[in-house]
């Protein structure tokens, strides 16, 4: 090679060299430029390289003491609109319409009235056909968003004791608020790098985090006895044409509450009527007033005072007392006692069977103030039962400052205090036992033995009141709530309502209420049943409105769980 040659080569490469140079220099330009000043053209298709993706964790279900749901979450989407991606909404707003069989001029509203924005959602839970028409689409400006949906597949009946989440998947009421620390899950995220096909190319392991589902709660409610008490107790509710009613059904013998019930019946032109706005915007907000609202018990009390009278020995079974042969019986500071139906001179036994205000109001006379207020709170009354739900009272119980001789007649027979339905089946479980009260218990357990709260009274004390209450139902106030299936022992109440002002009762407004456990020998379950202020018109006394619910949701109820009639059956060919 020549010395010219040699020359021309060293030429080329130099001006190759300049033009290489000249090139990144242009290009170093461009992106310094787009940088510094991007186009908005660029900037309406740019898109991250790196994106953040959620995981909704699910939250767990609800379920009942079979398995059965109560209330279960599912992954759903909604479908959004990007605004500043859309050239003409209306042309839009007419595919979708017709594709989603919505009405386009909804889609056009919400695109136009949020131009601005990027992030538009236009239905909030699509169906799963609509998922997938969207899925095999090709819009640019459409996109689907995961969501978590929260299913209550037993409607009513059970609303306000299973609650309701808000739209971040939260408890807001009932259980669902109560255990949301279990059923609560925490979403996971990922960090993933794309490329312009939006295609994963790599997921960063260090900005990981998996997701927690919530854990699935079993209950103790068991959906086919709440049924059975939720369509007994509507039904009598609008026979007499009340203002509401509340069940609770308990397994004494556990404590485990197997259904709990509370219906309002609103009335035109009824004064005083039962309110709960918050029930009103969703039942499942409402409060739940088997362990919100106390009532006066009325005579269902009695059996409470009166086994307490006989274990202190205050008093015999047997013992024939100076009741009166017409009314009214007057105490020793002149009070006058009231009864249904006078008997004159009866024993103790007769005075609980044929719930005798006179006979009460003697015996406890016999007690001390302190021994009458020990028999009130030995049962749990004016205590909450701790059963894990939000709203629960105490009741309502008359002051020790404030007790007077008054009181100690109108507390015997369950005037002058304030009980609520689940306070009072638990104080009854004694006499289902061996006169031991149970925790009472809404989240099942297994393999735990039964925690006790108190002995509130001996095993032969208790054996002894529910034998008499036993007969109860064969000659006193529950009669006409006598089962062909079982043998049951309870006790009927009829209290007057008190008026809200505080000035009194009305004279012609009621609560009835009824409660009853079943078989008598060996008792698996106890039900209370309070009618709120039925119509006198058509019925109010605690044995023919109240009585028969209990009646009919123990048979189903035994009936269903397979417990054997205890009362002989003649068949007839």
């Amino acid at each position: 090679m020549n010395k010219g040659d040699e020359t021309r080569i060293l030429r080329v490469a130099i001006a190759v060299c300049v033009l290489v140079g000249i090139a990144l220099c242009a290009g170093f330009y461009r992106v310094v430029s787009l940088k510094v000043d991007t186009p908005q053209e660029l900037i309406s298709v740019a898109m991250p390289t790196n994106s953040k993706i959620t995981q909704l964790a699910t939250r767990g279900s609800l379920l009942d003491r079979r398995g059965r749901i109560l209330a279960g979450s599912r992954v759903g989407y909604k479908l959004f609109i990007d605004p500043s991606l859309v050239d003409d909404p209306e042309e839009l707003a007419l595919e979708l319409g017709a594709k989603l069989k919505l009405p386009p001029a909804d889609i056009e509203r919400k695109i136009r009235q949020r131009r601005g924005s990027k992030y538009v959602v236009v239905v909030d839970l699509l169906e799963h056909w609509q998922v997938e028409l969207i899925r095999e689409s090709s819009y640019k400006n459409v996109g689907l968003e995961q969501r978590l949906v929260r299913s209550y597949p037993h409607g009513d009946s059970i609303a306000s004791l299973v609650g309701l989440v808000g739209t971040e998947h939260t408890g807001l009421a009932g259980l669902e608020h109560s255990l949301n620390g279990s059923l609560d899950g925490k979403s996971g995220t990922l960090v993933r790098l794309r490329d312009v096909r939006k295609q994963t190319l790599w997921v960063d392991p260090e900005n990981y985090k998996p997701k927690s589902d919530g854990k699935d709660v079993q209950l103790t409610i068991d959906v086919v006895i709440q049924e059975i008490a939720t369509n007994h107790l509507k039904k009598e509710v609008l026979r007499c044409n009340a203002g509401g009613g509340r069940v609770v059904v308990l397994d004494p013998n556990t404590g485990d509450i197997l259904a709990m019930t509370d219906i309002l019946n609103p009335r035109e032109n009824w004064t005083q009527e039962v309110t709960d706005p918050s029930r009103d915007i969703d039942p499942r907000l409402g409060r739940n007033r088997c362990l919100s609202d106390p009532y006066e018990p009325g005579s269902t009390f009695k059996p409470f005072v009166w086994s307490v009278a006989t274990q202190l020995e205050k008093v015999s079974v047997d013992e024939v007392l100076p009741t009166p042969s017409v009314n009214p019986y007057r105490t020793s500071s002149g009070r006058p006692i009231r009864d249904a139906h006078c008997y004159g001179p009866s024993t103790w036994r007769k005075v609980l069977v044929k719930s005798m205000n006179s006979g009460m109001a003697i015996v406890a006379e016999r007690l001390t103030k302190k021994e009458m207020q020990d028999a009130i709170t030995g049962f749990g009354f004016g205590s909450p039962t701790y059963l894990g739900l939000a709203g629960e009272t105490r009741g309502l119980i008359t002051s020790a400052k404030n007790w007077s001789k008054f009181t100690q007649a109108s507390v015997a027979m369950g005037h002058e205090i304030g009980v609520t339905p689940v306070q009072m089946v638990q104080a009854f479980c004694a006499f289902a036992r061996d006169g031991s009260i149970p925790q009472l218990r809404l989240v099942a357990k297994t393999n735990t033995a039964v925690p006790i709260v108190r002995q509130a009274i001996t095993p032969e004390i208790a054996n002894t009141t529910r034998t008499i209450m036993g007969e109860v139902m064969t000659e006193g106030t529950g009669r006409n709530s006598q089962s062909d299936l079982y043998d049951l022992f309870g006790k009927s109440g009829t209290a007057q309502l008190p008026k809200v002002d505080g000035t009194g009762y009305f004279e012609d407004r009621y609560i009835a209420s009824f409660i009853a456990g079943a078989p008598l020998e060996n008792p698996e379950l106890v039900v209370v049943c309070v009618i709120d202020d039925p119509d006198k018109k058509i019925a109010h006394y605690g044995g023919e409105v109240a009585g028969p619910v209990v009646r009919d949701i123990i048979d189903d109820t035994l009936e269903y769980l397979g417990v054997a009639p205890t009362k002989i059956q003649v068949a007839f060919e």
